[in-house]
């Protein structure tokens, strides 16, 4: 192999960096901004990173201080990052040359974190294909939406339909209005098909192509879609019981609602966590409750492979078969009838420590230089590293080191963290011998 060939998670961490300059100094172009002036270099880099890391956060208004470039620049940044920096980078190649070479193929193989690297041309091709075709039916209909119920020119109509569905697909969380879709909270035909793109879009493009293929055939489900898919159901169905019943009588968010608009906004704040980054109702007026139980969800995320973000429910679903087996004494993890690799679930757990060393490291630091209390800087905090984009308001008076360190969570969220870290060591170690066995006390 060539002498300037590096790791592939080097090079999308790279890509990554890379979108986020050019994503930068786009916004940062008098043109971008409403008023003709240009944003600051902190505000640009600030937007940038949280629109191709997919998160949704922002220190300025998206409807009022960005112009219509500047929308357009987020929104294509939110597809790229959606697509993967890789992906696009793999299918440039594709249109150019028709061929992959071994580099492309291990970049895509890691980006899309696929089981093999064969037929990756097929695969890219399927990934680009279902995603515009998702997003052009969600724009279609939330677009319609848009000009027959509401009011809007065929014109804003459809550039509404289409950035919102682009940032619904890709769990983007940024929308054109001051207070999220709170105004659309007891609407079905806007809420659900934004809370479809973001489940769709955070399931995992091989959960999806393995579902198309074999729905009715749950029993030869690979494990990733019978953890995916089960923990979805579990997690979803949870989430939206618990912010039903505890926001149910809150005149502040549920209570001002409707039977059926209570149901809808509930399921709706149960989906969002996942890594979607919309509200229907005000963060910000949730009991300490419903801020706890979002938490839990922000950190855990979506599926592997999606445009969501959080350590991901594989990785929760695949601990949680971990602590079983410990508890009934079992020898391996079993999922199904299949037995889970020793490393697949060291990763697991390095996953989920990198997470809580991560959140629990900037939480305490941000204490230390914001005068917010712990829940408002945890749920930021959270929010920011599982590229949700859900926020208690507090993230645009967070000072220039705040959101530093905000912009830190969102790019090693999005990259991951354990392809980030893999992707600073220059070499990996290989041990040739095993020291001597002992079982020290644990608990």
């Amino acid at each position: 192999m060539r002498r300037g060939f590096r790791h592939p998670t080097q090079v999308i961490v790279g890509g990554f960096g890379a979108a986020v300059a050019v994503g930068t100094g786009l916004l940062a172009l008098p043109v971008a901004s409403a008023d003709g002036e240009g944003a600051g270099l902190l505000t640009a880099l600030f937007t940038a990173t949280s629109s191709i890391c997919l998160t949704g956060l922002a220190v300025v208004g998206t409807d009022t201080h960005w112009s219509v470039f500047g929308e357009v620049v987020i929104m294509l940044l939110i597809q790229t990052g959606g697509l993967g920096i890789m992906t696009l980078a793999t299918l440039f190649a594709l249109l150019l040359s028709g061929r992959l070479g071994l580099r492309a193929r291990l970049l895509a193989a890691t980006e899309n974190k696929t089981l093999t690297g064969s037929d990756l041309r097929r695969v890219i091709r399927n990934v680009v294909i279902f995603s515009l075709a998702t997003e052009a039916v969600l724009a279609t209909i939330l677009g319609l939406r848009f000009v027959l119920t509401y009011g809007y020119g065929a014109g804003s109509g459809a550039y509404l339909g289409v950035f919102h569905a682009v940032a619904a697909f890709n769990n983007g969380g940024i929308a054109l209005w001051p207070d999220g879709v709170v105004r659309f909270a007891s609407d079905p035909w806007i809420c659900l098909p934004l809370c479809f793109g973001v489940i769709v879009g955070g399931l995992g493009f091989p959960v999806v192509f393995e579902l198309a293929r074999s729905w009715r055939r749950p029993a030869r489900w690979s494990v990733l879609t019978k953890i995916t898919v089960g923990m979805t159901a579990l997690l979803l169905t949870g989430a939206t019981a618990v912010f039903t019943v505890f926001e149910w009588d809150n005149p502040r968010t549920l209570g001002a609602l409707e039977g059926g608009g209570k149901l809808l906004a509930g399921f709706f704040a149960g989906v969002m966590p996942r890594s979607g980054g919309f509200n229907s109702i005000d963060i910000a007026a949730m009991r300490p409750e419903s801020w706890l139980a979002t938490d839990i969800l922000m950190f855990v995320g979506a599926g592997s492979a999606g445009t969501g973000g959080g350590i991901k429910v594989t990785t929760f679903g695949l601990l949680a078969f971990v602590l079983l087996a410990e508890l009934r004494g079992d020898t391996s993890v079993n999922v199904g009838n299949r037995r889970i690799p020793q490393d697949t679930q060291r990763q697991a757990l390095t996953i989920a420590l990198i997470g809580v060393g991560v959140v629990a490291t900037a939480t305490f630091t941000l204490l230390v230089i914001v005068p917010h209390t712990l829940d408002q800087v945890l749920f930021e905090v959270i929010s920011a590293f599982a590229t949700v984009g859900l926020s208690t308001g507090i993230t645009s008076s967070l000072p220039a080191a705040g959101q530093l360190i905000i912009i830190f969570l969102m790019f090693i969220g999005r990259v991951g963290p354990v392809t980030l870290f893999t992707a600073l060591a220059l070499r990996e170690r290989t041990r040739l011998y095993e020291l001597p066995e002992e079982r020290p006390i644990v608990g």
